[in-house]
């Protein structure tokens, strides 16, 4: 036996970060304050792809996908011979190589639904065009992202098992060449870089350094920018802001259904305890304003899922009795909202700065 070089030092290193940024991007997707990371990670785990996908047209032989193994006949020997020595292959055996098309293809639906999610739910990211239209389907986006995420996970999970196996039990050396790059091999079939190779390896590092700078430093990139825009409700009407404004922030009229509206401008002379009664004009023309603006004839995310959580019986008055806003805030300690920051629960403004304009972003929330 004789060591050949077979995999170089580019297919290793992305290699390794592929498996790193899956994990990333995997953590963090369940984390709503770092739902713009799980993006940034998803799209560079998408970048290292895309470099793979390209070099498996121009890299040197064993990287390219014609070099792969996709015959039915070695497939199935390969896998139903798990515990026994099998045909040695210099590059990827039969299983690796549909697992790797497989991973590729997953991946590339993986991005398309989870952007297609990003911008329909939240209104970021280079599909936030289809918010105004489709918000209301969101679970269905979110939903076939994860059948693809999941789906992505158990070929990872099977391409590792697979490796193992190969180590562990066929006594092969796919895991150690993918750390040194060499292979025992009967003949040396050691690989070289032509000039036009190192070329694309130099471009891919320098492309991908700039990638990772625009995504981090660059806080309103294409895949991460918010299409959600500030609201002058003092402009909008002013009476509304005058006189709910007086006593305590203006919430955003999308915040409560229409009839929880109806409730709280019928009793203001018990309102949460103070008598907040304004004159019959007034009050009519707050309430239009509210109606009209209620969480029914809303298209943000946070309208949406008050009202998917209210049902159709619930008129609470307060935002902070939904069960959306307490899913929301379950896990935050009591003690900080009895803080002298915070106060009370309903002091939103405390952590989200511009409520007051109608914006409750993840990447606007105060840290208390």
């Amino acid at each position: 036996m004789t060591k050949s070089f077979i995999w170089p030092l580019f297919n290793r290193v992305i290699h390794v970060f592929l498996i790193l940024f899956f994990g990333i991007t995997f953590l963090l997707g369940d984390i709503d304050r770092f739902l713009d990371y799980h993006v940034i990670f998803g799209i560079l785990f998408f970048v290292l792809f895309f470099y793979r996908f390209i070099w498996g047209f121009i890299g040197p032989k064993y990287s390219k996908f014609k070099d792969f193994v996709f015959d039915k006949k070695l497939l199935k020997e390969y896998l139903l011979s798990p515990f026994s020595k099998t045909k040695e292959y210099s590059g990827h055996n039969p299983a690796s190589s549909v697992a790797i098309v497989l991973m590729i293809i997953l991946t590339i639906l993986c991005v398309i639904t989870g952007m297609l999610a990003y911008g329909i739910e939240e209104n970021h990211g280079i599909f936030s065009f289809l918010h105004n239209n489709y918000f209301k389907s969101i679970d269905f986006f979110k939903d076939i992202h994860e059948f693809f995420v999941n789906g992505l996970l158990v070929i990872i999970a099977v391409h590792i098992l697979g490796v193992l196996i190969d180590k562990f039990m066929k006594k092969g050396d796919a895991l150690d060449s993918m750390i040194s790059g060499y292979k025992s091999l009967k003949e040396n079939e050691s690989i070289k870089l032509h000039i036009f190779q190192k070329i694309f390896i130099l471009l891919s590092l320098v492309s991908f350094i700039y990638i990772v700078y625009y995504m981090f430093y660059f806080k309103d990139n294409i895949f991460i920018v918010s299409a959600n825009e500030k609201q002058d409700y003092s402009l909008l009407h002013q009476d509304f802001v005058n006189e709910c404004g007086s006593c305590h922030i203006a919430y955003p009229p999308f915040l409560l259904p229409e009839k929880s509206w109806v409730s709280m401008m019928a009793t203001l002379e018990n309102h949460f305890g103070d008598d907040a009664s304004i004159d019959s004009q007034t009050n009519a023309s707050i309430f239009s304003f509210l109606k009209n603006n209620s969480a029914e004839t809303s298209n943000q995310k946070s309208a949406w899922k008050i009202l998917k959580s209210l049902k159709d019986n619930n008129s609470t008055i307060a935002i902070t009795q939904t069960p959306y806003w307490k899913k929301k805030h379950r896990k935050i300690d009591k003690e900080l909202f009895a803080s002298k920051e915070v106060k009370s629960k309903a002091n939103c403004k405390a952590c989200h700065q511009d409520i007051e304009y109608g914006l409750i972003e993840k990447n606007l929330v105060k840290k208390l």
